[in-house]
Formats: C-alpha cells, structure tokens, sequence
C-alpha cells in the first residue's frame, strides 16, 4: 500500500499494460518502446515529405493514409498510457504527456481548421525520441539529464535576476548609443533600433546590419562586444554550481503506475511527485 491510501490499486491487466508500455526492464516493454521509436522516426520523416511539393503532390495518397495510420496508433497508446496510472491526470499533464498529446492534436485539429498548416507541428513528436534515453537504459544519460533539469530550475531565481540585469544593461546601452548616433548615423533611428542592436551586440551575434560610425560609438561598441563574453559565463557559472550540488543523487528509470514519473532515488519505495508506493501490489482477482 502507499503511504497515500486511496483504495486504488493496479488490476493485473492495467498492471500489465504499465509494465509494458512505461517499464524497460522486461523483453516486451523494450520491444514496444524501439516499435514505437520506429513509428515516431517514421512519421516524421511523413511530415517533411509533405512539406516537399513535387514529392506530395506524386504520393498525396500514400503519405496520407500513413499520416493517419500513425496518428491512429500515437493515438491508442495515448489511451493505453492513461489507463494504466492511477492518477491519469498527473501524466497527461506531465512533460511527456504534454508532448503525446500535441503529437497526435494537430491531425485531429486539421480536420476542423480550413487550409491549414497544422499537420507541420506534428514533427513536435521528434521530441518523443527523448525516451530513448530509458529504451535502452543508458541510465547515465537519464541521469545526467535530469541532473541538468534539477540544476535549472534550483537555479532559476538567480538566471531570472541576471536575465533582468542584461535587460537593464542593453536599455541603458541602447539608449547611450542612440544619443551618441542617431543625429550622425541614420542606422540608430530611435531608441527601439539602439536596444536591438545592443542585443544583437552583448549577445556576440554579429548580424552587422547595425553598425556604429563615430569613434565614440565604435568604442561603445567595442566595450559592449568584450562584456558579452562575461554575459555568455554568468550563467554557466550559476547552473555549473547548482549541478555540483545535485550531481550525488543517484536515480534510477522506475516508472510511477500512479504519476508516471520517472528519476526517482535507487533506495526509494515511494514517487517523490505524487507520494504512491512504486511498487504496488496488484488488485485481486
């Protein structure tokens, strides 16, 4: 039982089902996760043939029958993925069930929006070939991804702040290099212009569509395009941090039957998302 009784318990075929299609540990649930990497890849590769008229307009037919046929199968096993947690809604508005669902929402979108475009967002299921990373168990790269996604949002506060300061900074640029420029270089026609030059500049972009005349300006930007390597290592400094921090937690690729979450510690028996056992008894029969 869990440590958050609610009477409900995995059926051994929804249990089942959970195993096969969450799980990687067994011969069946890794088959179905390479079937349904295949389809993914497959599908994709639909989608950019579409986009390319010559080919669309000699297999129009073809590419829409498997279009279809692929968005029927994402679409069962959207269903299949609900139906077997115990908490449907913790996954279908998890990371991955976000990005199920908008996999299969464009075809059905297209059926009701006139000449449209929609199905091109179905290459969003490119995304989907996250899970690669728990099909084959490369439980290192599992890891050291969700290290990274730890050290984000524990740094996000401070990347928030700094975010804000570099606004600040590239204004009050912008607004120097406007008056420095603007009555001598039509290029720097107003403040707007100035800010987005000074974006394109802090950032080491370079486009060189904006550029300064003046010696005063030319040093301005001189100055801006040396802070933008200490802007570039600012952040990298806070989340490096942050990854030293999380990098002695292990985790594992147990899947939640309830949540469906993943990257829980090795020595858990309980999802450290929603709090239900890990590892369930199954109902009886």
């Amino acid at each position: 039982m869990s440590k958050k009784d609610n009477g409900k318990k995995l059926s051994p075929f929804r249990f089942k089902i959970h195993e096969i299609i969450y799980e990687a540990e067994t011969f069946a649930g890794k088959t179905f996760d390479i079937i349904l990497l295949i389809c993914i890849i497959a599908s994709i590769v639909v989608v950019m043939l579409e986009s390319v008229d010559s080919f669309n307009d000699q297999h129009h037919g073809a590419l829409l029958a498997f279009e279809w046929g692929f968005t029927i199968i994402f679409t069962i096993e959207y269903i299949l993925r609900l139906y077997s947690v115990q908490r449907p809604i913790k996954y279908a508005t998890s990371f991955y069930g976000v990005i199920d669902l908008l996999a299969i929402l464009p075809a059905y979108l297209g059926l009701i929006l006139p000449e449209g475009q929609t199905q091109y967002l179905m290459v969003i299921r490119a995304l989907r070939l996250l899970r690669v990373f728990r099909i084959f168990k490369l439980v290192k790269f599992l890891r050291q991804s969700t290290l990274i996604m730890r050290a984000l949002k524990a740094s996000k506060e401070k990347i928030f702040v700094f975010l804000v300061f570099v606004l600040l900074v590239v204004v009050i640029i912008g607004s120097v290099m406007y008056l420095v420029e603007g009555d001598k270089n039509g290029q720097f026609a107003n403040i707007p212009i100035s800010i987005y030059w000074a974006i394109v500049t802090l950032t080491t972009v370079g486009y060189g569509d904006i550029s300064p005349a003046t010696p005063l300006g030319q040093f301005l930007a001189a100055v801006v395009m040396i802070m933008g390597y200490a802007v570039i290592a600012v952040p990298t400094g806070i989340v490096s941090a942050e990854i030293i921090n999380e990098s002695n937690i292990p985790t594992n690729t147990t899947s939640c039957p309830a949540c469906s979450q993943e990257g829980h510690d090795d020595d858990a028996e309980y999802c450290k998302y929603c709090g239900e056992d890990l590892y369930p008894d199954m109902e009886e029969q």
